[in-house]
């Protein structure tokens, strides 16, 4: 190696995540506002409502088994996450005659980014019922993973008999990061610091904090598919969007209410998920405590009147995307244990 690519190199590993983003910045999808120009697995439809003064437009999919078996489940993604994200619990569920309902909260994916909306896990879990009763599903098996596990919660809390059958999967919020000391910050802080999102600060996120430091090629289709939204032509409706739904999120806690919970509950856990909300602002000796999923498992677990409990010992936050062909044939089976 000559001189000059010592020198080319020592400068690229000093350069910060962003700077990758911007040398490589035609390589980087630029998706639209709603995740336009990104291809779902299935038909994406559209639940167009009024809310909050506005008419909003849910995208969902909706995918019919071959052989039905007279169930339905529906899966709410998280915060990093899309419909897409649960294709192959998709394809698996509908292959053992499942009807799947997937939607799109608003503010993310493919459907609406409100420029003025007051985001709350009950609003989203309004929505969510509003979507299924204009399908006709008056009762489904719900499962909710990372952020979609909060909402998960907060739904089966609000509808308690439109839920046979509740399964969260790493969710988030089995904590309360505020309570527990991490200091709070506004929207405006929220909205700076999601303006400095690029492709590498996600995969960096995901790589220590999901996937506990071991990457697979096939998540980079992932982290395109929020980059790309990020640098897109309305980038900064949907980072208004995300620093919303992260105020929403910290500023909620669900974790006190899991003894309120009356539906059959299976928790799924990755045990080498790290994940908490706001842990960059957390001292060092806070930061070490939080998002222990081993722990938060168990405790949920006992909090949760006759939860049961599968943990994955050697997966992380997304057990569905990192390993999900073990992981749907544990969906599967806590699925038929109730019927």
């Amino acid at each position: 190696m000559t001189l000059g690519s010592h020198l080319v190199l020592a400068a690229l590993l000093v350069l910060p995540c962003g700077a990758f983003a911007a040398d490589r910045a035609d390589a980087i999808p630029r998706y639209g506002m709603q995740l336009e120009g990104f291809d779902y697995p299935y038909e994406v439809k559209r639940y167009t409502f009024d809310s909050q003064r506005q008419s909003l437009s849910m995208a969902y999919l909706d995918v019919a088994p071959r052989k039905p078996n007279g169930r339905v489940v529906v899966l709410l993604h998280g915060k990093n996450f899309c419909a897409a994200t649960w294709q192959s619990s998709l394809q698996a569920l509908a292959k053992a005659g499942y009807r799947v309902i997937a939607p799109d909260q608003i503010g993310f994916c493919k459907s609406s980014k409100p420029e003025r909306y007051q985001f709350s896990l009950a609003q989203l879990a309004d929505n969510t019922h509003a979507l299924l009763h204009s399908l006709g599903i008056e009762r489904a098996a719900v499962v909710g993973h990372s952020m979609g596990g909060m909402l998960a919660i907060r739904y089966a809390l609000l509808y308690p008999d439109a839920v046979e059958q509740l399964l969260l999967v790493n969710p988030i919020g089995l904590e309360d990061w505020k309570a527990l000391g991490v200091p709070w910050r506004s929207v405006d802080a929220w909205y700076a610091r999601e303006t400095k999102t690029s492709f590498d600060t996600i995969k960096q996120y995901q790589l220590t904090t999901y996937y506990g430091g071991k990457w697979k090629p096939e998540y980079d289709r992932w982290v395109g598919m929020l980059a790309g939204m990020y640098a897109g032509p309305s980038g900064d409706r949907v980072v208004w969007n995300q620093a919303l739904t992260s105020d929403m999120v910290f500023n909620q806690p669900v974790v006190y209410e899991l003894p309120n919970l009356k539906t059959p509950t299976t928790l799924f856990i990755g045990q080498r998920d790290r994940t908490a909300i706001g842990k960059d602002l957390a001292s060092p000796e806070l930061r070490e405590k939080l998002g222990d999923y081993p722990a938060l498992g168990k405790r949920a677990a006992a909090a949760i009147p006759g939860a049961k409990l599968v943990e994955f010992d050697d997966l992380g936050h997304s057990p569905q995307v990192e390993a999900p062909k073990r992981f749907n044939t544990a969906l599967l089976d806590a699925l038929r244990a109730v019927h």
